[in-house]
């Protein structure tokens, strides 16, 4: 039989599937009281339902609950260990598993009270911006029982039902490292349903004694794994028979099985192909489980309101990070907010300029303005937005450039009303596209990445990856682009590649205010992602042509010719270390431990000549110098800026 728990005027309703209809069992009784009878009175209570007179509700027309809406208890199993060994795969690390999986039947508690129906919408869990699925199915407890065999767990279980263990992957590995068990990123939500199936009705479905469903999981409509039941490497009734150990069992208590192998998003996650990964579950996603013989759930995910914020205990083991300060000369005072920089034209600016401390910028015209790129995550770029309302109430944002691809400058474009035009270089537009999702930089926060751990918590720890959907521009040019912004006239320029495939200025020509994006990191150090470093250096000299005066960095404080003059003789420095190194005959690494910073060791971030020097090394000798991708010179900045 098939028994599910609906919804009505009067209250949750129980009834029995029969031909597509709900027939409804005695009012004002729970599914849990009726399991709590047992096998043969279940049965019995179906029968007289199916031929009873009352009138039945067409399954499709019911608003279906979880079979049992508050279970007295919920255990999540991991009885499938290919589904752990993927899951350290996908962290980097070995498939092996230590013996103890081996030994114990694991399982944790979820939250009985946050137990949704299999076509509820499921809010997110506040503050997760890796919010996952896990396709499962769960055997219910009938009758109570305690210190039971496995053959007499088996017998203890009244039904079998879907179960979806939805996750907050971030706010998991956030609490890994406090060994006490899951909480927060386990306890968002649990499906259940639609229906509880009864053991005999699934018999033929069976083979060596397990149940053998073929299961498929989808995010609209694109299948994300399959698999079948069957491949448990924990019975129900092993892992049953050990949570029964001195414990009291009782009608109603729910047994996950844990999660059929592949069929999850965090399986499929991969550090060194990051552009393979489906995507962690965003607002508006439609989550769909399919299990033979127990049915179907579809539910659509929902954004949530951000967490209320706790204050940090004072840690006095931790090793105070080395201060930070952005010694560069400015011309106005280098603090946080919306400063003037010229007549109608703003800079928006964040000290101390490191990674993801970027400015921005707002050039307003007569009933119009343009915004210069936006910030690296949401609450930021609302911040910057809301202190520019005073100007854009009169002077309404209608244009918005963004200097280059990378997430510092384009995170916020989301929150910029659909009327604004996005405005960037082709390649930039193309590097959008493939640049990695802006949530799975929440890895800088949560993940153990050995011994640069701290590097990256200190340097991103600050930010809020959570809810960002990448807005692509609606315009693109190639290399010029004058706009007429209320009718004022700025200059779009593209004199890439350099930092990135395409970097753009703005250029005010009315006032002499240059926005320079991340051509210009001004007392922090200019980091080379792209090149080459001439095509740099000859975008210096063509920003200095400009004959702007005031100039707007990407990073640090406002500046003039003088700055653009340091950052060129800096890149040109690197040129010639790395230059002289390779004529000597000395690798790359042998390059890097010999590398003299001279004046520039004491910008912020000088651990960045890691990039950079790879950079020129791979212009001077492709084919000698290994290729290494961005999360390896990441790991290796970090050493040295440890070191």
């Amino acid at each position: 039989m098939r028994w599910v728990t609906y919804a009505t005027d009067n209250g949750d309703r129980v009834g029995v599937i029969g031909e597509d209809r709900i027939h409804p069992a005695a009012s004002h009784v729970s599914l849990i009281e009726l399991i709590g009878r047992g096998a043969e009175e279940l049965r019995a209570t179906g029968e007289a339902a199916l031929a009873s007179a009352a009138q039945t509700v067409p399954l499709t027309e019911a608003r279906l609950r979880a079979p049992i809406p508050r279970p007295p208890s919920v255990r999540d199993c991991l009885c499938f260990l290919d589904h752990m060994r993927n899951c350290l795969q996908a962290a980097g690390q070995p498939r092996t598993l230590k013996d103890a999986w081996y030994q114990i039947p694991a399982f944790y508690f979820a939250c009985p009270s946050t137990i949704a129906g299999p076509y509820d919408d499921v809010t997110i869990s506040p503050g997760s911006a890796w919010f996952d699925f896990e396709l499962e199915i769960a055997a219910v407890i009938g009758p109570g029982g305690r210190d039971l065999t496995p053959e007499q767990a088996e017998e203890h279980i009244i039904g079998y039902t879907i179960y979806n263990d939805w996750s907050a992957r971030d706010l998991q590995m956030r609490e890994t490292p406090l060994a006490i068990g899951q909480a927060k990123g386990k306890d968002g939500a649990t499906t259940l349903g639609p229906y509880l199936v009864t053991p005999d009705e699934l018999e033929p479905y069976r083979r060596d004694g397990r149940l053998a469903l073929r299961v498929e999981a989808k995010v609209n409509g694109r299948t994300i794994g399959s698999g079948r039941t069957d491949a448990m490497d924990w019975s129900f009734g092993e892992v049953i028979s050990y949570a029964s150990r001195g414990v009291d069992l009782l009608p109603g208590d729910v047994f996950g099985s844990g999660t059929v192998p592949g069929c999850c998003l965090i399986e499929h996650l991969s550090l060194t192909d990051p552009a393979a990964f489906p995507g962690w579950l965003r607002d508006g996603d439609v989550v769909e489980l399919t299990v033979e013989g127990l049915g179907r759930t579809r539910q659509t995910v929902r954004a949530s309101a951000a967490p209320y914020l706790l204050t940090p205990r004072h840690n006095p083991d931790r090793r105070t990070p080395r201060p930070r300060v952005n010694r560069a000369p400015s011309k106005l005072p280098y603090t946080r907010g919306l400063h003037e920089v010229g007549a109608g034209v703003w800079a928006w600016l964040l000290p101390d300029g490191g990674y993801g401390w970027s400015n921005a910028g707002l050039i307003a015209g007569e009933g119009a303005s343009l915004l210069v790129d936006t910030l690296f995550d949401l609450p930021l770029t609302a911040e910057m937005l809301d202190a520019m309302r005073g100007i854009t109430d009169r002077h309404p944002l209608t244009h918005a450039v963004i200097t280059h691809s990378n997430g510092d400058h384009t995170h916020g474009n989301q929150l910029l009303d659909e009327e604004v035009q996005i405005i960037a270089a082709e390649a930039t537009c193309t590097e959008m596209r493939h640049e990695m999702p802006p949530e799975m930089l929440t890895a800088t926060q949560v993940a153990d990445m050995g011994p640069a751990t701290g590097y990256f918590r200190e340097r991103f720890g600050a930010f809020d990856f959570s809810g960002i959907r990448l807005r692509l521009p609606d315009l693109t040019y190639e290399w010029e682009l004058t706009l007429d912004v209320g009718g004022r006239e700025v200059r779009v320029m593209n004199l890439g590649p350099a930092h990135t495939g395409a970097d753009s200025v703005v250029h005010v020509p009315d006032t002499g205010v240059l926005f320079a994006g991340d051509l210009l990191f001004v007392g922090c150090t200019p980091i080379v992602w792209s090149g080459p470093i001439a095509n740099w250096i000859a975008a210096c000299d063509k920003m200095i042509d400009t004959g702007a005066s005031t100039i707007v960095p990407g990073h640090g404080p406002i500046t003039d010719p003088d700055g653009i003059r340091a950052v060129r003789g800096y890149l040109t420095h690197v040129v010639a270390q790395a230059d002289a190194a390779h004529a000597r005959g000395l690798s790359y690494s042998e390059a890097l431990a010999a590398v003299d910073l001279d004046e520039y060791v004491t910008w912020l971030d000088a651990e960045r000549i890691v990039v950079n020097l790879y950079r020129r090394y791979r212009e001077l000798d492709p084919t000698t110098t290994p290729q290494l991708d961005q999360m390896t010179l990441m790991a290796m900045m970090a050493e040295r800026g440890l070191s």
